[in-house]
């Protein structure tokens, strides 16, 4: 049970930083988007996020800075296993199912939903 609650007040955490974030500075929320996948990237490289993963479960993994820890880890594997090549190849690799579910999705919603100009 408490793997679950240490996942919820992770994820929770960091969902309120940016909500911080988005009420009480100039940043787009784009912004702070890209923000936390470069920042989960940062932090895998130096060796932070990892831990946290270790720790938090999904409530590390879910956010936008897991994604971030997922293209790091995944250049950081193959690297490894094929030398420069593996930073090309590494990260799409790693996020390959997530990119894909984005754009199914999105897909869906826009097939779905009709846009309405503003």
């Amino acid at each position: 049970m408490m793997d679950y609650i240490w996942a919820f007040v992770i994820g929770g955490a960091f969902c309120v930083i940016a909500q911080i974030l988005i009420d009480r500075t100039k940043l787009t929320p784009a912004r702070i988007l890209v923000s936390y996948v470069v920042a989960g990237v940062i932090l895998t490289a130096v060796g932070v996020y990892e831990p946290l993963v270790d720790f938090a479960g999904s409530g590390a993994t879910v956010p936008l800075t897991g994604f971030g820890y997922a293209l790091a880890s995944g250049v950081k594997e193959s690297v490894a296993r094929e030398g420069l090549y593996g930073v090309l190849r590494g990260g799409l690799t790693a996020a390959s199912a997530g990119i894909t579910a984005a754009m199914t999705f999105s897909l869906i919603a826009a097939i779905i939903f009709k846009g309405k100009p503003k």
